[in-house]
Order: C-alpha cells, then sequence, then structure tokens
C-alpha cells in the first residue's frame, strides 16, 4: 500500500451536525463525541494514518441499529461498523467522517442448538467469550485470527486462522446473518438449514464485505464437538522450502491436521525471546491434530514420517495441553515478539496467499528481496492454505523507509499474484490493500462497484474501503 492511498473523501458538514444532535437526543450518553472517543474508533494498529469519526453510538439492540442507519440516511451521513477495532487495513477509519456505530454491547448468545451443532449470536460477542460461554456443552467456534476478536468482526472481515485448514475460514462457518440495510430495515439472509438452493447466496455477498453493504445484528455460527484428543508438536527443518513440501505432502496424503504454522528462522528468534522458548533457530512448524487418541496417535506418526523425508529434525509431540497451549500463546504472541525485536521501529503487519504448491516459492522469493532490501521483517504462515504475514519494522517517520517499504509491498503482492495468488489472505482490503484489486480482479472490480451502488446507492456504509467509487 502507499499512504498516498489514504485519502479523505468528500464530508456533507451539514448532515453530519444535525445527526450530531439528533443522536444526542435519542442516545444521551450511549452517544460521545469527545476526542478520545472518537480516537478509540479510528486506532490502526499499523502505520495507515488515523480518520477519525465526528461520533461514536453505542448500539445494544438491532432496533438501536435501525434507529441510526434511519438517521443517518435521512441526512446522507456515512456509517461504520465497529466491533473491537482489530482489523489491520484501516477498515475503520472514516474517510468521509461520520458516525462509527461501536457494537461492543451487541454481546449476547442469542441461541445454542446443541443437537445442530449451531448457534446464533449478536455481532459484538468475541471468539473467546462464545467458546467460554460453550465450555459446558462440549462444543466450540474452531475459527480462530489470534485476536480476541468480535464475531461481527470477523464475519465481515472474513476472517481466518490457525485453524483454517481443517476447519475452513468465516465464509465455511456462517450459516446466515440479520444484516441492517441502506432502508434502515433488518432482512435475514438465511435460515438455520445446513444447505439451500434458494435464490442468490446473500450470507455470503455479506461475509468479507467489511461493512460496505450494511450493518451486521447477527450470526448463525456451525460449531464443533471438543475433540476427545489434542495433540501438538513442533519439528524445524534446514530450509523453508523443505518444510513448505513435506506441508504439501502432508495435504495431499490427507492426513487431517488441524493446525499447521510456520515460523521463518528470524520469528523463531523472536519467540524465543518473548516467550521464554529455547527452539532451534531454523524453519519451524508448530502443528496439531484433534480426534480420538488413537487418530491422533496415527496421524503424529504419518506426519513424522513425512517430516523426516525432508529432513526435519528436533521433533517433538505432546498431548499435555500445559506444553501445548504454551506453543499457541507464544504462536498468537508473535506480533509482539516481532515487534519486540527492534521497540524503537513501527510495525506493519501484512499477508499474501498463494496456491500451496507455490508458498515455498514465495516464501524464499520474499526471504531474498528482504534481504537485498535491508528490512527486517519476520514471517509466520498459515502454510496449510497457503497464506502467510510478514510484520514489517521500519521507521514511519524516516520518508526514505516508508518508500523502500511501500516499494518492498508492491512487489510482494506483485509476486503473489503472478504466483495466481491473492494480495490478502485474511487481513481484508480495507484502505491498505485498495490500490492492487484492479490488478488482482479487472473487470469484476467493476461489478462489485454495482453491486454497491445497487445495496447502498448514498456511499453511506463505511465509504472509501475495497474500491474508490
Amino acid at each position: 500500500m502507499s499512504r498516498k492511498d489514504v485519502v479523505a473523501g468528500p464530508r456533507n458538514e451539514e448532515g453530519i451536525a444535525t445527526v450530531i444532535g439528533l443522536l444526542k437526543q435519542r442516545f444521551g450518553e450511549r452517544f460521545q463525541t469527545g476526542q478520545s472517543f472518537r480516537e478509540q474508533h479510528a486506532h490502526t494498529t499499523t502505520y495507515i494514518p488515523a480518520q477519525l469519526p465526528d461520533g461514536v453510538v453505542f448500539v445494544e439492540n438491532s432496533d438501536d441499529v435501525q434507529a441510526v442507519v434511519r438517521l443517518c440516511a435521512a441526512h446522507k451521513v456515512p456509517m461504520i461498523a465497529f466491533g473491537v477495532g482489530s482489523s489491520l487495513e484501516g477498515q475503520v477509519n472514516a474517510a468521509s467522517g461520520g458516525i462509527s456505530i461501536d457494537c461492543s454491547r451487541m454481546d449476547k448468545v442469542l441461541e445454542v442448538n446443541a443437537e445442530d451443532l449451531d448457534c446464533t449470536v449478536q455481532p459484538g460477542v468475541t471468539r473467546e467469550a462464545l467458546n467460554t460461554y460453550l465450555r459446558d456443552t462440549g462444543l466450540f467456534f474452531p475459527i480462530d485470527p489470534g485476536a480476541n476478536a468480535s464475531l461481527g468482526g470477523m464475519a465481515a472481515t472474513r476472517a481466518s486462522g490457525t485453524n483454517a485448514v481443517r476447519y475452513g475460514t468465516m465464509k465455511d462457518n456462517v450459516l446466515a446473518l440479520t444484516v441492517v440495510t441502506a432502508n434502515g430495515e433488518e432482512i435475514r439472509t438465511a435460515h438455520r438449514a445446513r444447505k439451500s438452493s434458494a435464490g442468490y447466496d446473500l450470507t455470503r455477498l455479506f461475509v468479507g464485505s467489511e461493512g460496505t453493504l450494511g450493518i451486521i445484528t447477527s450470526i448463525t455460527l456451525k460449531l464443533q464437538g471438543i475433540p476427545e484428543s489434542i495433540g501438538g508438536g513442533i519439528c524445524t527443518f534446514a530450509d523453508v522450502k523443505s518444510a513448505c513440501d513435506a506441508v504439501i505432502m502432508t495435504i495431499q496424503m490427507g492426513i487431517p491436521v488441524a493446525r499447521i504454522e510456520l515460523l521463518d528462522a528470524m520469528q523463531v528468534r523472536a519467540c524465543n525471546a518473548y516467550s521464554n522458548l529455547s527452539l532451534p533457530e531454523k524453519p519451524t512448524l508448530f502443528l496439531e491434530f484433534h480426534g480420538s487418541e488413537q487418530t491422533v496417535a496415527l496421524q503424529t506418526q504419518q506426519f513424522a514420517e513425512i517430516a523426516s523425508e525432508f529432513g526435519a529434525d528436533g521433533m517433538r509431540f505432546t498431548s499435555d495441553p500445559q506444553e501445548r497451549n504454551q506453543i499457541w500463546k507464544a504462536r498468537h504472541n508473535a506480533y509482539w515478539a516481532g515487534r519486540a525485536l527492534a521497540p524503537h521501529l513501527n510495525g506493519l503487519s501484512t499477508d499474501v496467499c498463494v496456491p500451496i504448491s507455490r508458498l515455498a516459492d514465495c516464501v524464499e522469493a520474499t526471504q531474498a528481496d528482504i534481504a537485498e532490501t535491508g528490512i527486517l521483517a519476520p514471517i509466520v504462515g498459515h502454510v496449510g492454505d497457503g497464506n502467510f504475514h510478514l510484520l514489517i519494522l521500519f521507521d514511519d517517520k524516516d520518508e526514505a523507509d516508508v518508500e523502500k517499504v511501500e516499494a518492498f509491498m508492491a512487489r510482494l503482492t506483485e509476486r503473489a499474484l503472478a504466483m495466481d495468488g491473492t494480495c490478502t489472505g485474511e487481513h481484508g482490503v480495507g484502505q491498505g490493500k485498495m490500490s492492487y484489486m484492479q490488478a488482482e480482479l479487472g473487470g469484476a472490480l467493476e461489478l462489485m462497484r454495482q453491486v454497491k451502488r445497487g445495496l447502498d446507492p448514498d456511499n453511506l456504509f463505511n465509504p472509501g474501503k475495497i474500491f474508490r467509487m
């Protein structure tokens, strides 16, 4: 991306002033215009400049959302849905000002249908809160993007994570949504049936739309049974290609690995220091298997045999929950571990995704580019589905450093697209990846614009995101 792509859109000053007055009357203390509230609701964890909303309304139910949307629509004021603010590409910035609709108080689990393995939640429920609620049912929700994101935000950004290789992404696990559309009415996109041939798949249209088509007010999700046994492990390799080749063969052999994550040598060094580990500083796989004790033991043995063929050493497997949790806590803390490598620098987290057969090529070429460019950028990857992330550490006050990093990110994306990949596997587009959409989608981008015009003719839902109108 380039900071030059983050531009301010047109503002409707008269409409914004009118809506601020009306929202104060309707919501009282649940509507705030203070600087600190506005700053919190434009926060990004990258170097994308913050664009503050003009006010923040804390909604508590669907009626509140409908009321806000109707007021804003009547006065042509932009609206930006907000969960917990963990998105990485500027999705919650208010490019044209307007009202941030904070859904964090819509935090109720509405229904759990244990026999059908599904549940319905409000958008402010976080993934950790849902799994705590489900603990006594023997069920869990498997999508784990690392951050304790809200489920509404995860649906809006089509989130993924470490479990995606077995359980899929949000698009595979959302059965239905209720959404408040541009006229202020709430629609339901589907029912709880596991499949349907009834008309357009509106659920998938809204999943991944990043708040640009409507405001999600409930999500019906698939659940999974908590496995009888979980086994985890670590193994190291001489190089990234060997690690990736072991993963490819594991997937091709049909071994149902639940998680399989790659850390390059720099990221291992960071995790050792931050999480008090003592791993060899080599390309390393973290992996996990779910099932019965017998199947987990068999899958672990099968993987060990494959890994040995590709020169793995230092293999260590365990079913002890404490040891396993230490491994995954270190993985989830990879961002902060990376930041600790150079605390005086800013961090920019980015991702691309390629077909799994090209993953080793893409990672190796990217590592060569990192070395040639002279930047610091540890790599972690969801190697089971070809997705990898970089945390680029740089001085965002040094214009030359910024230009160098932006040029590197452009090459990274061009490399992924040349391998039939995508500019983002799970971070979403927001503002940060907008400039790559034409190269990736071509004429399909105009069709997306037509959908946006049809559902949001005044361009009030999160304007300035995904593509320019």
